[in-house]
């Protein structure tokens, strides 16, 4: 590739690179699983950097190359699982990452544990709208209209209002 082609590449990835970082992180079973998604969301970037039009916004193009790296991922995932057992017993020393504050580490958990019951579509709409897209460019990443983002947000936003309250005694 041409050196300002590369420059280009470089500085999108290093504006957007913890926005998909946080993408790969929520569909993995841990780090290192995280650090090899957002890897092949980076290659798979690189690869198709040549292919893109212009017609939607690069980070909105990015956004759905992350999603379908994912996506795809998982998929793949659940495809070996069913032909394997997990080594369950073999434990991987987590990366560290900066420790958020007690109280707030807890709220995380919590919503993290919610999201991860979503399913493949509604757990893309919440992380794409937890990383402040507007819902036009959440339809342009999904291929709904704006309108039916709205609509399965405010649905998704009930979910996890239910699933984070106490239940009553």
């Amino acid at each position: 590739m041409e050196p300002q082609v590369e420059t280009l590449f470089l500085q999108l990835l290093q504006t957007d690179k913890e926005r998909m970082y946080r993408i790969c992180r929520s569909y993995a079973q841990d780090p290192i699983e995280a650090q090899d998604l957002f890897q092949e969301t980076v290659l798979q970037v690189w690869k198709s950097w040549p292919t893109f039009r212009g017609e939607a916004q690069v980070r909105t193009w990015v956004y759905r190359i992350t999603l379908n790296v994912c996506l795809q991922a998982r998929h793949k995932s659940q495809k070996q699982q069913k032909r394997t057992r997990s080594l369950d017993s073999i434990q991987f020393a987590n990366l560290p990452e900066a420790p958020p504050e007690p109280e707030k580490e807890a709220q995380l958990q919590a919503l993290h544990a919610c999201i991860q019951k979503l399913n493949d579509a509604d757990r893309s709409l919440v992380l794409l709208y937890l990383e402040d897209l507007p819902y036009k460019d959440i339809a342009a990443v999904t291929g709904l209209t704006e309108n039916h983002v709205a609509v399965k947000m405010k649905r998704i936003r009930e979910k996890l209002f239910t699933c984070l309250s106490p239940a009553p005694c």
